[in-house]
């Protein structure tokens, strides 16, 4: 979406993902934020640019690369471009469910974090948000962002799987085999299994190598392989299998295949080619 103003450009939207209360991205050249406060955690990247910034009267800079900006709530701040060029950001606005407010002081004191991992997972997260269909990866993401974000802020450690981790992998994995097609959002899994989100997700990578979300897919485009080759169309397929719509399908399948659905399913024969 663009702005009235030259060289700007913005785009806002509210996710369907419990505790991001808004997502925004923006392309500034010259703009200059008044004094102001939010209701929430402004969590923000830096894909371009540097910026320079005031919270709570102490002045503060940062630029690309690995940054990654937290803004309590409550608390007065500014912002400001740097250079001719601006910069481009990308912000996520987080309720009291994902950081509580007894973090705030700590945040004010030390709003700038340098973790390259913890930028990673914010940018896919982001990526996640603009596809229908990604939520069980989206919500992943947050849980997983929301521990780093507390580890930055109380020196929580994370709780490394121990000997049930097996056990709670395996039984994550009946689960989401059982419910394949419909799916299940990973609070639901977690409570149903009686586990913390993130560490739900830490055993079964541990166990299985791969996150949750990942293995999910991936069964979703074995049987999405097999409709296509007993004939079923790819709009049908997308939604037999638990995919938003064939978009979502397109996407996943020919990142894992390495064709679209529809090539695949004109690609099937009758018998096994033979060769000379």
């Amino acid at each position: 979406m663009a702005s009235d103003r030259p060289g700007t450009s913005i785009s806002a939207w509210r996710p369907p993902l419990t505790g991001i209360a808004e997502v925004f991205h923006a392309h500034f050249t010259d703009h200059a934020y008044p004094a102001h406060t939010h209701d929430t955690w402004d969590l923000m990247i830096l894909d371009d640019g540097s910026v320079d910034f005031a919270l709570d009267r102490h002045r503060h800079g940062a630029t690309g690369a690995a940054s990654v900006l937290l803004l309590p709530p409550g608390v007065p701040h500014d912002g400001r471009t740097v250079t001719a060029s601006g910069f481009r950001k990308r912000n996520l606005y987080l309720d009291g469910s994902v950081l509580p407010q007894h973090l705030i002081g700590r945040a004010a004191d030390t709003p700038v974090f340098n973790d390259g991992p913890l930028r990673d997972r914010i940018d896919l997260l982001h990526a996640a948000l603009t596809h229908p269909g990604d939520e069980f990866e989206a919500e992943s993401l947050l849980s997983v962002i929301r521990e780093r974000l507390h580890f930055h802020l109380d020196a929580l450690q994370p709780r490394a799987p121990g000997r049930e981790a097996n056990r709670l992998a395996a039984e994550l994995r009946e689960l989401l085999d059982s419910r394949t097609c419909v799916g299940i959002s990973l609070h639901e899994a977690a409570a149903i299994l009686h586990a913390h989100p993130t560490h739900l997700i830490r055993c079964f990578k541990q166990t299985y190598g791969l996150p949750p979300h990942t293995y999910l897919t991936g069964k979703r485009i074995d049987q999405a392989r097999r409709l296509l080759l007993d004939g079923h169309r790819p709009a049908e397929v997308a939604t037999t299998v638990g995919f938003h719509d064939q978009a979502h399908l397109n996407r996943h399948f020919t990142r894992h295949v390495g064709t679209t659905p529809a090539r695949y399913k004109r690609a099937r024969t009758g018998s096994a080619p033979t060769s000379a």
